[in-house]
């Protein structure tokens, strides 16, 4: 079950850097370690959010994906994606909608 559950994380992560660089919100350029070291939620004081996404988000569980580590309990990034794109397009929906699955995915509990 948990095999499962890790690849459909990374697939929805591979999603996500797609769908971030489809939308022009990927960047080539890493922020400054000082930026990547806030303890702010979301790194909101330092980072925009597509930042947060691509250089924290997607690094760390790719990271616990790649070391086998554990997955996360629970998960609500949604709520901030849904906040951040308020005003968004179409595609920045698509980018709320693929962070809901993620949530979704890491909030289901192991039936067993």
């Amino acid at each position: 079950m948990q095999q499962i559950k890790r690849q459909r994380l990374a697939s929805l992560l591979s999603e996500l850097e797609a769908l971030l660089r489809k939308e022009n919100l990927w960047q080539s350029t890493r922020p400054s370690e000082q930026a990547l070291a806030s303890e702010m939620p979301f790194a909101i004081d330092t980072l925009q959010f597509p930042q947060w996404l691509q250089f924290i988000f997607i690094e760390k569980m790719t990271q616990i994906l790649q070391l086998n580590l554990t997955l996360p309990n629970e998960m609500s990034v949604a709520p901030m994606a849904s906040e951040y794109f308020k005003t968004a397009s179409h595609s920045n929906l698509e980018i709320v909608a693929l962070i809901t699955r993620i949530d979704l995915l890491m909030n289901e509990k192991n039936r067993c």
